[in-house]
C-alpha cells in the first residue's frame, strides 16, 4: 500500500498558556484535494506552520511520504517538496515578476551568475502554464493583488513541490482568474500531487475537494469525504451551530437620497461618467470584475483621487471632495478592502485604531484623553461584537473577522452618513461573515446608506437592495437586488440587460 503523501499523528502546539493545537490528526493522499476548513482562531494557521517548518510542535508525529520528520524547517520542508500559497503575497515589490520567481527557484551559490534570459523564460513558461497573462519583466509593485496571487503560484509550481498547500488563494482573484485556478490545481491532482485547500468559500470546497477536514477550536471535529456533506452540515461542523442567515433580509423601506452622482468621472482614477443614487437606509452593491472601476470609484469619493469631472452631491447639498479630510468632514467613510495595508494598524492597540480618524475629538490640544478613548472602544467591542482581550490588545491579536469590525468601528466613530465598504468580508470565515452581514443590515435599519463592493457574487445578491455593475470605469447597470446570478454577470461582461 503506496504511504500518504502526508500524515500528522495527534499534533499539541502551545503558545504560553493557550493550546493552539490539541492533538490534530491529519493525512494527505497522492492525487488528492483535501480542504482544510474551520473558523479563524480555528487552528489552521498554525496547523499550516508546523507542516511547512515554521512552528514545531509541542507532541505528536509528522511524517512525509511515510517517513517521519522531526525538527522539520522551512528549508527542510521545501527540500521535502512543501510549497505554500499564502493568502498576502510574500514577493519583492520593486524586483520584476522573472526575479521574484528565479529568486524562489534559485540553488546556486551567492557569486554564480544569474543567466537572465532563461530566468525570464522560465518565469514566461510557469506563468503560461497557468493561464496568467502577466509579463516576466513588469514589476511586482504595478501588479494588482490577484496578479501577484498568481505569480504566487508559478513560484509554487516551479519547486517540483509534492505537496501544495493553498491558503485562501482565490480571495482576490476574478471569476475568469479562480477558473484558471481551479483548472491549475485539478492538473496537479492528475500528476499525483497532494493539495491542501484552505478556503472560506464553501463552493470551492464543493467544486474541488475529495476531502474535508474540520478544525474547531484546536481540535479535529472529522474527516469526511465532501461527497457525504452538505453546506449546512459543514457550516454546523465549523462553528458547532446553526448559521440559519447568513444573509438577513432588509426590513425597512429606503428613505431619502444621500449621496447623488452625476457624470462623475476621474482621469486619474479611471472612473468615468458614473450616475448613480444611494438612500438612508439603503445597501448599494457595486459588482463587477477586477479591474472594473469599483475601488476606483470609492477612491475618487473618498478624496484619494479626486473628481475631474460631474458632480457629487450629498443629502441635497452640491460637495466638492479633494481629500479624504474633506471627505471625513463631509459624512463618508472608507473600509478598503486591505485591511492589514490601510484598515487596521496590526501593532497598534484595539482602542488607538478605533479612534484613529477622530483624534481631534479625543486629544484636542495635545491633551490625552485616555479614559474617554477606552470607553468609546469598549462600547465598540459590545455593539459589533469584536472578541478580544480588551481594548488596549494589540490589533495583531484579533482574528480576521474581528480585526475588519474594528476597521468598521474607526469609521463609525466618525458618525457617517455614508459607509463605503470595499470586500467588507474577504478571507473571514462563514461565521464572522455572519456577523458581519448582521452589523450592516442592523446600520442600515439606524439609517445609515451603505456602499458595498464585493467579488463575492452570493454576498452582492444576498446582501444588496439594489446592484450597480461595473465595466471599464462606469455603471452598465443598475440592478433590481432581487435579479440573479447571470444578469449580474451578464452586465459586468457588457452584455444588454433588460
Amino acid at each position: 500500500m503506496t504511504p500518504d503523501l502526508l500524515s500528522l499523528t495527534g499534533i499539541i502546539k502551545s503558545f504560553g498558556s493557550v493550546r493552539a493545537l490539541k492533538g490534530v490528526s491529519f493525512d494527505l493522499r497522492a492525487g488528492e484535494v483535501h480542504a482544510l476548513l474551520g473558523e479563524n482562531g480555528a487552528g489552521k494557521s498554525t496547523l499550516i506552520k508546523v507542516i511547512t517548518g515554521a512552528h514545531q510542535p509541542d507532541g505528536g508525529t509528522l511524517a512525509v511520504g511515510g517517513v517521519a520528520v522531526a525538527a522539520l524547517t522551512p528549508a527542510r520542508a521545501r527540500d521535502l517538496g512543501i510549497a505554500c500559497i499564502y493568502q498576502q503575497p510574500a514577493l519583492f515589490p520593486y524586483l520584476s515578476v522573472a526575479e521574484n520567481i528565479g529568486l524562489r527557484l534559485k540553488k546556486s551559490g551567492p557569486f554564480s551568475r544569474t543567466r537572465w534570459k532563461e530566468q525570464r523564460a522560465c518565469a514566461k513558461e510557469l506563468l503560461e502554464r497557468i493561464g496568467a497573462e502577466i509579463s516576466p519583466d513588469a514589476e511586482v509593485s504595478e501588479l494588482s493583488m490577484p496578479e501577484q496571487q498568481l505569480v504566487e503560484i508559478a513560484c509554487a509550481l516551479g519547486t517540483g513541490a509534492r505537496i501544495v498547500i493553498m491558503d485562501e488563494p482565490t480571495a482576490s482573484l476574478t471569476q475568469k482568474e479562480q477558473h484558471l485556478l481551479f483548472a491549475v490545481v485539478r492538473d496537479l491532482r492528475a500528476r499525483g500531487i497532494g493539495v491542501i485547500y484552505i478556503s472560506h468559500r464553501l463552493e470551492e470546497i464543493f467544486a474541488l475537494a475529495d476531502r474535508v477536514t474540520i478544525l474547531r477550536d484546536g481540535e479535529s471535529i472529522g474527516t469526511n469525504p465532501v461527497a457525504d456533506l452538505n453546506e449546512a452540515q459543514l457550516i454546523r461542523m465549523m462553528v458547532g451551530r446553526e448559521v440559519s442567515q447568513i444573509y438577513p433580509p432588509s426590513r425597512s423601506a429606503p428613505g431619502d437620497i444621500v449621496l447623488s452622482l452625476k457624470k462623475l468621472g476621474s482621469r486619474a482614477g479611471g472612473v468615468r461618467s458614473v450616475t448613480l443614487d444611494v438612500r438612508a437606509g439603503e445597501i448599494v452593491g457595486l459588482a463587477g470584475l477586477v479591474g472594473a472601476g469599483r475601488t476606483e470609484l470609492a477612491r475618487v469619493l473618498f478624496g484619494i483621487t479626486p473628481a475631474d469631472s460631474g458632480a457629487i452631491t450629498l443629502n441635497g447639498q452640491p460637495i466638492a471632495i479633494r481629500s479624504p479630510r474633506d471627505a471625513v468632514s463631509h459624512g463618508i467613510a472608507y473600509v478598503p478592502e486591505d485591511r492589514r495595508r490601510h484598515g487596521i494598524i496590526l501593532e497598534m492597540p484595539i482602542a488607538h485604531n478605533i479612534t484613529l480618524a477622530i483624534l481631534r475629538a479625543f486629544f484636542p490640544l495635545t491633551l490625552l484623553r485616555d479614559g474617554a478613548e477606552t470607553k468609546l472602544a469598549q462600547q465598540f467591542l459590545f455593539d459589533l461584537g469584536i472578541k478580544a482581550y480588551g481594548p488596549d490588545a494589540p490589533g495583531a491579536s484579533l482574528s480576521g473577522g474581528n480585526q475588519q469590525k474594528v476597521s468598521v468601528a474607526r469609521w463609525l466613530a466618525t458618525n457617517p452618513k455614508l459607509l463605503i465598504l470595499d470586500e467588507p468580508t474577504q478571507g473571514v470565515d462563514i461565521g464572522a461573515k455572519a456577523e458581519i452581514h448582521k452589523i450592516i443590515r442592523d446600520l442600515t435599519r439606524d439609517g445609515l446608506a451603505v456602499l458595498m463592493i464585493s467579488s463575492d457574487l452570493p454576498e452582492i445578491l444576498g446582501m444588496s437592495d439594489r446592484i450597480g455593475v461595473m465595466r471599464g470605469g462606469t455603471l452598465t447597470a443598475v440592478l433590481d437586488g432581487k435579479t440573479d446570478a447571470h444578469t449580474v454577470m451578464s452586465a459586468a461582461l457588457g452584455k444588454e440587460v433588460a
